[in-house]
């Protein structure tokens, strides 16, 4: 099949009452994906870790065992398995062999605590947790999560629960055979729940399949392809962005549990990496701490981001250090399975402050409060369709109702679309800051300032006013081996590109780093507490 024919499109009803356009020729699970790239290349990499170097043949026949292992122990297609672990290769083979069984993964950031990681597991009802050893003592007992009927324990004293090598164990006979639909749920990932409780993101196999056919689209993924994982494994971007998009080209996936720029940089050269998907801070600590000249980087060829727009300063020092990798930056959210759009490569440069176009089967409509589309160019509110916006939250009609229009998913993101199809985003609603009825967008002050020499991250709130109702406050983090940054330096530099009510009222320099919740969002809930208490 030719390259333009393997991406043909044609429109299917799904979900319901959806009318959306599909890639023509697919495969029809995330499990049908794997064993199409098995057949490709069964001794190619499939994962690199520390537990171990798997080809695509091992990595089958040890999720073929787990899944075995788990079906006697009366796990069924359909089931909810939590995976509460960390950037390494049992997440990766418990994750195949889930889908192995036609269950349901539920992977959660290992950063969670105790009372998310019960309220995930209570609410999805989820049947096995698979662990590290450090994370059990966070999971509740019988009497608060009664549906858990089994944990296995990686590492360390498996307790209560059974060793994760009791699932490696030859079963004796394989697990049945799924009746697999592509519209069944095949992951749940629970939203970082900055405001309430985190909603559980049902994922399907048409959802992920669209997915990964459009980053191999729109990157020109080709068989064989290595990428390496930093971001969590447990998140939109490293489940189905790296480890089921690898997967799917028949590519290997490094995993690494902490993110350290000089021993990145030293690893992507020694595992001839030619793909990576991180956010555009992971890049700029690599050009700050990390010295390129000293590594063999010449595969390295596709560099995504997301998650905040790239500095035009990084875009600039990343194209004179390895003039060879194209950075690509792909706008989504786990809603969307991600992404919905992707800049193509070269327009990093000349397009820095937009996230591209629309991926081939997706579309987006911008608007206002009304529900009206705006014309080009206007902001308005973000409504995204197509094949991979999810169908919905997991046991949440309320969120159903309030988020899901005619097919479209609400993303809250006030952005616009100019007459060439470019996407900006220019703000979440709720980060908005109006200054004596100004409306500023928090990014456009948050892309300057991370241009300024020294700065590693920062962010942008609103500080409420008697008399403006809102000014401007920026938290910086400069970290403790950039240069010193002073807060009139960061003043004046904002006054030579920015009108006048946009210049911060208020900086707050630190080392330390933002916070972060657990999938690597930047809490400006917990800023904004900050200045109320003071």
């Amino acid at each position: 099949m030719s390259g333009r024919d393997h991406f043909a499109t044609r429109y299917e009803q799904h979900f319901g009452d959806r009318l959306v356009r599909c890639f023509a020729h697919r495969p029809g699970s995330v499990l049908d994906s794997f064993r199409r790239a098995l057949g490709r290349a069964p001794q190619n990499d499939c994962i690199v870790a520390d537990g171990g170097r798997y080809s695509y043949r091992q990595a089958a026949d040890a999720a073929e065992r787990i899944a075995a292992q788990l079906a006697q122990r009366g796990v069924e297609a359909g089931d909810r398995v939590a995976l509460l672990l960390g950037n390494d290769a049992p997440f990766v083979l418990s994750l195949l062999a889930i889908a192995r069984l036609g269950a349901i993964a539920v992977p959660v950031n290992v950063r969670e605590q105790r009372d998310g990681i019960g309220y995930i597991l209570g609410h999805c009802e989820a049947r096995a947790v698979i662990c590290d050893a450090d994370q059990i003592a966070k999971i509740a007992g019988p009497e608060q999560l009664p549906a858990l009927a089994h944990r296995f324990i990686v590492g360390g004293d498996a307790g209560d629960g059974e060793p994760f090598q009791a699932l490696l164990a030859d079963p004796g006979k394989a697990a049945p055979e799924p009746a697999l639909n592509e519209e069944d749920t095949a992951i749940i990932l629970y939203t970082s729940g900055t405001t309430g409780r985190p909603k559980g993101v049902m994922l399907t196999h048409l959802n992920l399949i669209h997915t990964l056919m459009h980053y191999q689209q729109r990157m020109s993924l080709v068989d064989g392809e290595r990428s390496l994982l930093v971001v969590p494994a447990s998140h939109v971007t490293g489940v189905a962005a790296v480890i089921l998009t690898m997967m799917h080209v028949a590519g290997c996936v490094v995993l690494v549990r902490q993110f350290d720029a000089a021993a990145f940089v030293a690893l992507a050269a020694r595992e001839r990496i030619t793909h990576t998907s991180m956010v555009p801070a992971m890049y700029n600590l690599c050009l700050l701490r990390a010295d390129f000249s000293e590594h063999d980087l010449s595969a390295w060829r596709i560099g995504g981001f997301g998650g905040a727009p790239m500095p035009e300063v990084t875009i600039a020092r990343l194209h004179e250090q390895l003039p060879a990798l194209q950075l690509i930056n792909a706008y989504g959210a786990t809603e969307t399975t991600s992404p919905t759009t992707v800049l193509p490569p070269g327009d990093a440069a000349h397009c820095p402050d937009s996230v591209g176009t629309v991926v081939t089967c997706g579309e987006v409509r911008v608007m206002d409060d009304q529900g009206r589309e705006v014309p080009a160019g206007e902001a308005g509110e973000l409504w995204i369709s197509g094949p991979m916006v999810v169908p919905g939250y997991w046991n949440n009609a309320e969120a159903n109702q309030r988020e899901f229009v005619a097919g479209h998913w609400r993303s809250g993101d006030i952005g616009s679309k100019d007459q060439h199809g470019y996407v900006r985003v220019h703000d979440r609603k709720k980060d908005m800051i109006n200054r004596g009825g100004y409306n500023i967008y928090s990014v456009e002050l948050e892309n300057l300032i991370v241009r300024h020499p020294g700065v590693v991250e920062c962010a942008a709130v609103a500080q409420p006013d008697p008399v403006l109702g809102e000014k401007i406050h920026i938290f910086i983090s400069h970290g403790e081996q950039s240069p010193a940054v002073q807060d009139d330096a960061i003043k004046r530099f904002c006054a030579e590109h920015l009108a006048d009510y946009k210049i911060p009222d208020y900086i707050t320099l630190q080392s330390e780093p933002l916070p972060r919740n657990a999938n690597g969002k930047v809490i400006k809930a917990q800023l904004r507490q900050r200045l109320s208490a003071g």
